[in-house]
Formats: structure tokens, sequence, C-alpha cells
């Protein structure tokens, strides 16, 4: 088989497993939410975002994701590379979701320390970037 067919079945594997990470992160933040403010009880709770959690992208579209794809453009890339970039982003994405998931965290938290974690190389790397 093609490599570039391999590395797209990869590719898909991650989405499920992002789509899981992320469904049980912010399924596991509204039910908390509900619950915290006694609004439903917990079976209550569970069902109604079971529910809407599945039935969002049917009721309400998928506005956010045409925004996002409109801004990523793969098309002059090399279809290997393309993939890898997406098996790359979903692999950080799925990391970010199992960091911010833990009893008592909050991915708010982890917020304020991304620029420590994305800047920390910013002066190595004005270093090896040519000026003009």
């Amino acid at each position: 088989m093609d490599t570039l067919f391999w590395m797209a079945v990869a590719t898909v594997v991650v989405v499920l497993i992002f789509d899981y990470t992320n469904g049980f992160h912010d399924a596991a933040n509204i039910v908390a939410t509900v619950i915290a403010s006694r609004a439903m009880t917990p079976i209550q709770a569970v069902c109604i975002v079971g529910f809407f959690e599945f039935m969002g992208p049917l009721l309400g579209g998928t506005a956010v994701a045409n925004t996002i794809g409109k801004f990523v453009d793969l098309g002059d890339v090399q279809p290997q590379l393309a993939v890898l970039i997406m098996f790359c982003g979903l692999l950080g994405a799925i990391v970010w979701n199992l960091a911010t998931w833990r009893p008592g965290g909050s991915a708010f938290r982890l917020r304020r320390r991304m620029p420590w974690l994305v800047g920390w190389p910013a002066p190595w790397l004005r270093r090896s970037v040519p000026t003009m």
C-alpha cells in the first residue's frame, strides 16, 4: 500500500482519539457546572449533556470548523506533508486535552503559562533568522 494511505489511516485514528478526549473534556466541564449549581441531578446532567454533545454539530452547524478551515490552507503543500501537519496538530490537541483534564484542573491555568511554553525558544530562533 501507499505511504500516503497509511498516513491518512493513522490520522483518522488520531482524529477519533481527539474527538473522544475532547468530548469527555468538554462534557466534564459542562456537567460539573450544572451539578455544582444544583440545577440538575447528576443523572439528568449526564443524559442532557450527552444528548446535546452529540446533536450540537447537527443542530448548530459547523460554522466554527468552516471558519478555521478558511485560515488553514494546505493546498500548496505536498500531500504527505499536509497529512503530517494535521497528524501533529491533532496530537498536540490530544496532549492539551489530557494535560488540562485532571480533578480540579483548569485549561485556563495552563493558558496563562502558554506564552512561556511557546516563547522560551524565541531568543535562539531570532539569532538564526537572517535580518534584512
